[in-house]
């Protein structure tokens, strides 16, 4: 199956998810998770017609968009190390990885050298889960007054990483609980546009769908799996 077969595939499911819950599936961006894969993968999606792409790390981000032909625009979703800040500002168009008010002070001294308003997502680990990274929901709230007082800083909704379920059931009250705190938090800081829910992936999407997600990050649906080393 080619990459474009793929994509299609993943687009229609998207559409028939959304269109179970009454949604318009214009509503949703899919997002091809390019991690590990050449910048010749991201112009074969973009051709595909997939133009938001994600990567997990800054540095190898950096080297693929110098070889990448098409354009697109670029989402950090893996975890960014402070001292990454700055370059992570001036490659990606979006960060959906913040994660604590320190990151969000370097993205907005960041995003005020390089006269840019920095667009963000804060990162929830819904799951509790130690080894991953995400602020916790007791920190939410404190994380987005924080954040959203920075003129820099644009927050524009939540992101999580849900515990790994084959089962896309077991994973949907995950996703049920990041959209809670969406509105939860959308209320109490009505001056922020907290319109977007980042969740759902190759195995999970359409749960994440029919739950509320307006992004989804997709990478082997897409790709198909990744080469081991």
């Amino acid at each position: 199956m080619t990459v474009k077969e793929r994509v299609e595939g993943v687009q229609e499911r998207i559409a028939a998810a959304a269109l179970r819950v009454g949604r318009d599936p214009g509503e949703v961006v899919l997002v091809a998770v390019a991690k590990t894969l050449p910048a010749s993968a991201v112009d074969e999606v973009v051709a595909a017609g997939v133009n938001n792409i994600g990567e997990n790390r800054v540095q190898e981000a950096k080297t693929k968009m110098v070889e990448v032909k098409a354009p697109c625009h670029w989402h950090m979703v893996g975890h960014l190390q402070t001292n990454k800040a700055r370059l992570a500002v001036r490659l990606f168009d979006w960060i959906q990885s913040l994660d604590s008010p320190k990151l969000a002070h370097e993205l907005q001294k960041a995003g005020s050298d390089l006269g840019k308003r920095v667009r963000t997502l804060v990162e929830v680990n819904v799951g509790q889960e130690p080894n991953k990274t995400g602020v916790t929901e007791a920190e939410l709230f404190s994380v987005l007054e924080q954040a959203g007082s920075l003129p820099n800083l644009s927050i524009e909704g939540l992101m999580a990483m849900p515990p790994y379920d084959p089962n896309p059931e077991d994973v949907r009250p995950y996703f049920r609980r990041l959209h809670q705190l969406r509105d939860e938090a959308a209320c109490r800081f009505p001056e922020l546009a907290l319109s977007q829910l980042s969740m759902g992936m190759s195995h999970d999407f359409e749960a994440a769908v029919e739950e509320g997600a307006t992004i989804v990050r997709i990478g082997t649906a897409i790709f198909g799996e990744r080469p081991t080393k």
